[in-house]
């Protein structure tokens, strides 16, 4: 939500009207509550600064973070260097091309059909080599 300066400084001027009022009414004097009046304005306008610049880096950090999308990924190398868990890279980095590239075209969305065509081998061998490599997780991850 934005900082809105004047509903602040209108909220501000009412406390310290009401302050201003009971240090009245306890007798203190006008040159005492006149160097508080000074002290909270200071106050006051330091806040107002730093929550206009948070508000400020906020939404600048915002926009950073929507503009830094991850690369896609397009290589079996970008593939394994986006791995960020250590025991999943060591078994891919152990496994044959063929296979990193039909997990690769599986995480990018293909299907088992368009992975087989695209590769020039049959769906079956396509299934046997994701079966295998999960049986090779699965033994790891025990």
């Amino acid at each position: 939500m934005a900082y809105n300066k004047a509903k602040e400084e209108k909220k501000w001027q009412l406390w310290k009207a009401a302050e201003e009022k009971q240090l009245r009414s306890l007798g203190v004097s006008e040159d005492t509550i006149e160097k508080l009046r000074v002290h909270d304005w200071a106050i006051f306008n330091s806040d107002r600064r730093y929550y206009q610049r948070v508000q400020e880096s906020g939404t600048y950090l915002d926009e950073v973070a929507e503009d830094t999308t991850p690369p896609e990924v397009k290589t079996v190398e970008d593939f394994l260097d986006s791995i960020e868990n250590q025991q999943l890279y060591q078994i891919l980095i152990k496994v044959d091309r063929l296979t990193l590239r039909i997990a690769l075209m599986k995480v990018q969305g293909y299907s088992v059909h368009e992975v087989a065509l695209r590769l020039g081998i049959t769906e079956k061998a396509v299934y046997r080599r994701m079966d295998r490599l999960r049986e090779k997780i699965k033994k790891f991850s025990k």
